[in-house]
């Protein structure tokens, strides 16, 4: 199983990680060879699909991949052209390459159309299924999705056909399935468990190659894992990154890893390896080596800066304090430990004297009004305007530091402190950020202390405190997870106890704030339901539920 990362498009360096990581197992002895899905093309291509130009260098890369391919099989995901009419033009395929040549297809049959995932718009999807035959034996290769009809793990997954039972009423021995399975917090558990319950209840030996790496906002996490047919785990991948796994596939008791409740990290350090490899991947893809940030002295900016330092190197992150007449000294002397802790560069560039300007060249248009959040929000405009000088200047990327809960109810302001290339940490609640940040400094004091027990703070305006806005994260966070995660009404969350008002605000504040969101650099999804592609609330709209 070649646990590996792709770029979407990159056919040549694709083909050329591929081809080697296929010599790796070969030479330590394996008899067949698994790539993820769509690995040759980077998933999810999206729109790149509608490019004859991109499908033909799909296929070149295929073929090329298959003149260095020898004895040993190598089964891999590609995108093939639908030649049956009338259909989609497009399908999701693996490949099984052997001897220079492509000596077998088959087509994914399950095509998701929930959360992040619209195969349905580009590819027609497999019409029957039967075994491919290698050594004598008749193995039954399966494409994502086409192996989690499981209505208990995941109600909206429930299809009319399933190609698991379609493969082993044909003969089939075994089930290897190819994968791009996004993660989300949990969702290891959740895959390995179904995984468990097809081999056990199928009384059939199973393997799942999974990519890893990240595409845009969705992360990949690996874990791929081999199964005997009594559902227990022979070998299971590492997390977050590449790997070749190479195991001995048999329906007796082979090998099996020592038995334990949860093989997976603690959930702390799962959410900060996804988010360290999303940036590290957002990034270099994209073509850059560095990333700037500022630095305010909160634990919002401390975590980014952490994360990013893990992706990236501490030499290619710059942190940049920015005070103005409301920051506290406090807060630069938490920013500068931050900074030393994590060793960055770090520049303090007040923002006072542009505050200054901009307000005397709005005096006579503002005269007689009261200062609100035109007054606040200016200070944020100046931060963004100086990241994004300091980005042009130097060549790097701008991480905005905003998280979810803030971005949720438009807690944030947009062309300020939403400015930005990469959100990491838009999908992460305020009450996880405080959870990732205190594993963080399991060890030593990487984020001030500080930083995490005090009050947090816009400081936009004298003694101002989130909870002038906001309610508690606590609450706050729990009613998000039950309107944005789990779809409920007021109504519904009302009657598990929290104040109508509360929720009544807090949702209008989420209604309100999607223009923001619209507008917001895109975030890395770490959670079931992200602010980004798998969530489309129309901007201009007035439904508004009655509480």
């Amino acid at each position: 199983m070649l646990q590996l990362n792709s770029t979407v498009g990159d056919f040549a360096a694709n083909r050329e990680k591929l081809v080697s990581a296929y010599a790796q197992a070969v030479a330590r002895g394996a008899e067949f060879v698994l790539a993820p899905e769509l690995f040759l093309c980077g998933y999810p291509p999206r729109d790149l699909l509608l490019r004859d130009d991109f499908i033909a260098a799909n296929l070149a890369a295929l073929d090329e991949t298959a003149k260095q391919v020898g004895a040993i099989p190598l089964c891999v995901g590609f995108v093939e052209k639908n030649s049956e009419r009338p259909g989609r033009a497009l399908k999701n395929c693996a490949a099984v390459l052997q001897h220079g040549k492509i000596i077998w297809r088959t087509t994914k049959s399950l095509l998701p159309t929930y959360d992040v995932f619209d195969e349905d718009r580009y590819f027609e999807p497999a019409k029957y299924v039967e075994p491919f035959v290698f050594n004598g034996k008749k193995i039954g290769i399966t494409i994502c999705e086409d192996i989690w009809n499981d209505e208990d793990f995941w109600p909206e997954r429930l299809y009319r056909r399933d190609p698991v039972r379609e493969l082993i009423s044909q003969g089939a021995e075994m089930i290897l399935n190819i994968s791009a399975s996004p993660w989300c917090a949990d969702k290891e558990k959740t895959r390995l468990e179904m995984l468990r319950r097809v081999a056990r209840d199928e009384k059939i030996p199973l393997a799942q190659v999974n990519a890893i790496g990240a595409n845009d906002e969705l992360i990949f996490d690996g874990h791929s894992v081999a199964l005997d047919a009594h559902g227990e785990v022979l070998t299971l991948g590492q997390g977050f990154t590449e790997e070749i796994l190479v195991v001995e596939l048999t329906s007796t008791t082979g090998n099996r890893q020592p038995a334990t409740n949860n093989p997976f990290a603690a959930p702390e350090e799962l959410l900060f390896r996804a988010l360290s490899l999303g940036v590290r991947d957002y990034v270099r893809k994209c073509g850059f080596k560095s990333v700037i940030l500022g630095l305010s002295g909160g634990i919002d900016s401390a975590l980014v800066a952490a994360i990013a330092a893990d992706a990236l190197g501490a030499e290619n992150v710059f942190g940049v304090a920015m005070p103005a007449r409301y920051s506290s000294s406090g807060s630069l002397t938490d920013a500068a430990a931050l900074a030393k802790n994590l060793g960055l560069r770090y520049e303090v560039l007040p923002i006072e004297p542009a505050f200054n300007a901009v307000e005397k060249q709005l005096a006579n248009v503002f005269a007689g009004t009261k200062p609100n959040e035109a007054e606040e929000n200016i200070q944020s405009r100046l931060r963004g305007v100086t990241l994004m000088a300091l980005a042009n200047k130097f060549g790097a990327l701008v991480l905005t530091t905003g998280n979810k809960s803030e971005m949720a109810v438009g807690y944030c302001t947009l062309y300020g402190d939403m400015n930005g290339a990469l959100a990491p940490i838009a999908d992460v609640l305020k009450t996880d950020v405080y959870k990732i940040a205190r594993w963080v400094n399991r060890e030593r004091e990487i984020i001030p202390l500080d930083s995490i027990t005090k009050p947090p703070s816009a400081e936009l305006r004298p003694d101002q405190t989130d909870q002038d806005s906001l309610p508690p994260y606590e609450i706050l966070d729990a009613i998000l997870d039950l309107y944005v995660v789990k779809n409920l009404s007021k109504a519904e969350i009302s009657a598990r106890g929290f104040a109508a008002a509360v929720v009544n605000d807090v949702v209008n504040k989420i209604n309100f704030s999607e223009y923001k969101r619209r507008q917001a650099a895109p975030g890395l999804r770490v959670s079931p339901r992200a602010f980004g592609v798998g969530r489309r609330i129309p901007v201009v709209q007035r439904f508004r539920s009655v509480l």
